[in-house]
């Protein structure tokens, strides 16, 4: 499996000579394996790591999650940065699920980890079994083409998976194999979280009653998708750039006559890129929002607009269209 991590490294340029990366560890198969494999490699390959472990307080065993993640750093004379909060409190403050609200906090204090050490990335352990689930999970909600990539080896050039081309089984042998004694934690067994569902339910199901590949054949969907994608965003840019009047902070406006020109599809990934450019995220809008502002751009009668969310505007004047940020943040 090391060897696998390695390629997977080279594969999609992971890791650089002298990166410094914040490793998310949570003392289970996925992260400790991580950990382990970089740790055996990163004098060769020239980069440094450094351990970030959040305690949810939500299990009576995460106290010992935490310990044993930090005798791990210290057998190993890794740096390691460990944080309590209370992950269903912030849940039931912000009236969101567990599992958004523990996601939220990881990310916040991996990000916060990065920033205090000078490290310039970020290392999750996904693997390629929660890549499936992922895409099962988007498919069930109604995803577009963009939600059947999956995880992505590398996202904002930032979060990096070495484990994604890692099966599941292949982790707890390696586990078995290096004597690594991983924490399990009990609630991924829990079906009442919709991932766990698919992971415990409807797999299974899959491999005993249609295809036991499933894992294999659903990654090939995956890639074939992720190389069209890029295909599509790649149009989507050059589009833009013929198509963009004017480029600030707080407004997009493009030539209202050339957007309407364009095919559905290359619409449809302007609007997401435009608010991607202007917010940082086009997470909130939705496929109702992009019908409407679609629809708002080819009836052009007098000025009109839509506001989608309360952080955006789009309006239609002078055969242009304005997208305007309302309340960005500083």
């Amino acid at each position: 499996m090391k060897e696998k991590v390695i390629e997977t490294i080279k594969k999609y340029n992971l890791i650089n000579n002298g990166d410094r990366i914040v490793l998310g560890v949570s003392g289970g198969p996925d992260s400790i394996s991580m950990l382990n494999i970089l740790r055996e490699i990163k004098d060769e390959m020239n980069f440094n790591i450094i351990v970030a472990h959040i305690n949810h307080l939500i299990r009576k065993e995460a106290v010992e999650d935490e310990k044993y993640v930090q005798e791990y750093c210290k057998k190993y004379n890794i740096e390691c940065y460990i944080k309590r909060i209370d992950v269903q409190k912030i849940a039931n403050n912000n009236k969101i699920g567990t599992e958004e609200a523990g996601r939220n906090a990881r990310y916040e204090f991996f990000e916060e980890i990065m920033k205090k050490t000078n490290s310039n990335k970020i290392g999750i352990a996904h693997n390629k079994n929660d890549k499936i689930e992922t895409i099962i999970m988007h498919l069930l909600r109604g995803s577009g083409i963009s939600g059947l990539k999956g995880i992505e080896p590398i996202r904002d050039n930032k979060y990096i998976r070495p484990l994604i081309e890692c099966e599941r089984t292949e982790i707890e042998q390696y586990c078995k194999d290096n004597k690594l004694e991983p924490r399990i934690d009990k609630t991924n067994f829990d079906n009442e979280y919709t991932r766990n569902k698919i992971r415990n339910i409807v797999i299974p199901y899959i491999k005993k009653e249609f295809n036991p590949n499933i894992i294999e054949t659903v990654n090939r969907l995956s890639e074939v998708i992720s190389d069209e994608d890029s295909y599509i965003e790649k149009i989507t840019k050059e589009v833009y750039k013929k198509i963009l009047i004017e480029e600030k902070d707080k407004q997009i406006i493009l030539n209202l006559k050339e957007f309407n020109e364009q095919e559905k599809v290359i619409k449809n990934r302007l609007i997401l890129y435009v608010v991607k450019q202007l917010t940082g995220s086009s997470q909130g809008i939705e496929k109702i929002h992009i019908k409407d502002i679609i629809k708002l751009c080819s009836n052009n009668v007098g000025n009109k607009f839509l506001t989608p969310n309360k952080n955006l505007k789009i309006m239609i004047k002078d055969k242009k269209i304005f997208f305007i940020v309302q309340n960005k943040k500083p």
